[in-house]
């Protein structure tokens, strides 16, 4: 059976396969390595756009897409019936929560208008002093998974307070449901989204959202861009009222004339909270892991089912 794999390194970092498997590099649908037919098992380039799911229909053998992202909405509903569809789940875990980490220690602690301060040449105490502190923080995580997980472990030694929501609440674990985000937003100093993009997600941080979010919260979009309502983010940032850290936007990327640009209020980084050094080595031993219970016929981890 043939895989095609996005990366040529990633021939060094699978392990060891059965003998039956052939692994060819295929980074460039333009550029197919062999013939399409006998391959079973297919890894997309990482953050892939939805353009690149044209060649499922080209790929008669395929059984598997193991996607090297945690979100699959660019794939949920393309993926023929008879493919498995599954998603990287685990493997963004620990660079993701480190982005979420920075994003908030850089607003609450005024590190973006030091750094426009510093490009121009002014040593700007009078300007940023006092700075507001994570210490204390009520922190609402709305999206429970194992990246969710990743954050509160991480934000824990920082003195905080904690709320997690998934999609149903889960009382035995402290989770809390969708339905009580209308309560739980007005508590929290800093709102986290984590959840996937999915039908029932998609624009859930609305106009109503926002407004019950507090004076002065901080909302940090590790998610999905299209999961925020950007009009309504951009009426209600233009009063003040909040901040925002968005390594997610819609459209994205973002036309360089929209307004999120230029708010004093707003941190942007350009979808880069998955984008580090390790993510290949953890990426590809999941896929290495996944091949192997393929050819051995067991169950492959990480099954998208109703997109998630």
């Amino acid at each position: 059976m043939k895989v095609w794999i996005p990366h040529e390194v990633g021939h060094d970092l699978l392990g060891e396969l059965p003998p039956e498997v052939i692994v060819e590099t295929m980074s460039d649908p333009a550029k197919l390595p062999s013939p399409t037919s006998g391959v079973r098992f297919w890894v997309p380039p990482f953050l892939a756009p939805a353009a690149a799911t044209a060649l499922l229909c080209e790929l008669p053998d395929l059984a598997v897409v193991q996607l090297l992202s945690a979100g699959a909405d660019s794939w949920v509903g393309r993926v023929p019936p008879q493919v498995m569809l599954c998603d990287a789940r685990g493997v963004h875990d620990p660079s993701t929560a480190e982005w979420v980490v920075t994003a908030i220690l850089s607003q609450l602690r005024g590190f973006p208008a030091m750094a426009r301060a510093q490009a121009q040449h002014r040593w700007a105490y009078d300007e940023v002093a006092p700075t507001d502190e994570l210490a204390g923080k009520r922190i609402l995580i709305v999206g429970a998974g194992s990246i969710g997980t990743a954050v509160r472990d991480r934000l824990a030694p920082f003195e905080v307070q904690f709320h997690l929501v998934a999609r149903t609440a889960r009382p035995e674990q402290g989770v809390y449901g969708v339905d009580d985000l209308p309560t739980l937003l007005p508590q929290a100093d800093v709102v986290v989204l984590l959840v996937p993009l999915t039908e029932q997600t998609r624009g859930l941080v609305d106009e109503s959202f926002l407004a019950a979010m507090r004076d002065g919260a901080l909302l940090v979009n590790a998610a999905r861009g299209p999961v925020v309502a950007t009009e309504a983010l951009v009426a209600e940032l233009a009063t003040g009222r909040i901040r925002a850290a968005l390594d997610v936007t819609d459209p994205e990327p973002l036309p360089v004339d929209h307004p999120l640009w230029a708010m004093p209020n707003v941190l942007i980084t350009p979808h880069v909270a998955g984008s580090v050094r390790g993510l290949l080595p953890r990426a590809y031993r999941l896929v290495g892991q996944q091949i192997r219970r393929f050819v051995a016929g067991e169950q492959l981890d990480n099954e998208v089912v109703n997109g998630y």
